[in-house]
């Protein structure tokens, strides 16, 4: 690896030919989350996006699983009014989205509540076979938190999204890939495996810029109407890819039947 973090952290990188590996790491708690460790993810996050050696992100949990959601004695300091999980200067859940990377969530146990959240922030999501899944908020007294009400519809639509929102009930990864929350079920021990070679595949393959662009696109284009996105996507091409160089390499490698050469992610 070119780059490791300290195996101590709440969360854990390693970097190698492109990809990022951040892995939720607190595997005593089976990596429930928790403001400190939200903290350390968001600021690796924040160190991936201005590394131009970073191209792709793979998001997973320690041990056999992915995140079960909130720590229960944070939730139960809450309900109590002991403990605050929203401190003032706390950055929104929601800012993976904001992330010009690609993120590819390699879900490898229990996803619930704002686990789940949290994979629905990444682009692609790979799960195990026989993962278990919920949003689990009705049947915590919870609203839909993190932005799900507005991300979960988009993915899978109005209905199945209101069904899994209002009953809170427990399904596994084959469902979710027939629902289409999740792109891939692959066996337990080859999640990781998976995500990272798809990863490398963007990274080797994909120019930075351009799924950069891609990603704002597609956000902005869930409150826009055909036209403008339209009218935005020529925008974006004639003030800055088709003057950018990685257009020019994409031509000449596709004409030249060689591997292209793009440039680094420029923030």
């Amino acid at each position: 690896m070119d780059v490791q973090s300290n195996t101590g952290a709440l969360v854990t990188c390693d970097i190698d030919s492109g990809v990022a590996i951040l892995t939720w790491n607190r595997p005593g708690r089976r990596n429930s989350w928790s403001v400190p460790m939200e903290e350390e993810y968001f600021a690796l996050l924040r160190r991936c996006t201005a590394d131009p050696g970073v191209r792709a992100i793979v998001v997973t949990g320690a041990g056999g699983t992915f995140c079960p959601g909130m720590d229960a004695g944070a939730l139960s300091g809450i309900s109590t009014g002991a403990t605050e999980t929203r401190p003032q200067d706390r950055q929104p859940a929601i800012f993976p989205a904001t992330v010009p990377k690609p993120m590819i969530a390699a879900i490898n146990g229990a996803c619930a509540g704002i686990g789940l959240n949290q994979a629905l922030m990444c682009d692609v999501r790979i799960a195990g076979a026989g993962v278990k899944f919920t949003t689990a908020f009705a049947r915590r007294g919870i609203m839909a938190e993190h932005g799900i009400a507005w991300t979960l519809p988009r993915i899978i639509g109005m209905g199945r999204a209101m069904d899994l929102l209002l009953s809170a009930r427990v399904f596994p990864a084959e469902e979710a890939l027939e629902l289409g929350l999740v792109n891939q079920v692959v066996p337990r021990g080859q999640v990781l495996d998976a995500a990272v070679a798809y990863a490398r595949e963007l990274a080797e393959n994909c120019s930075p810029i351009a799924m950069g662009i891609m990603k704002q696109q597609v956000r902005a284009a869930a409150t826009q109407d055909l036209e403008l996105t339209r009218i935005e996507a020529l925008r974006v091409w004639l003030d800055v890819l088709k003057k950018h160089p990685d257009f020019a390499e994409g031509i000449a490698s596709y004409l030249e039947k060689r591997p292209a050469k793009f440039a680094s992610w420029e923030g």
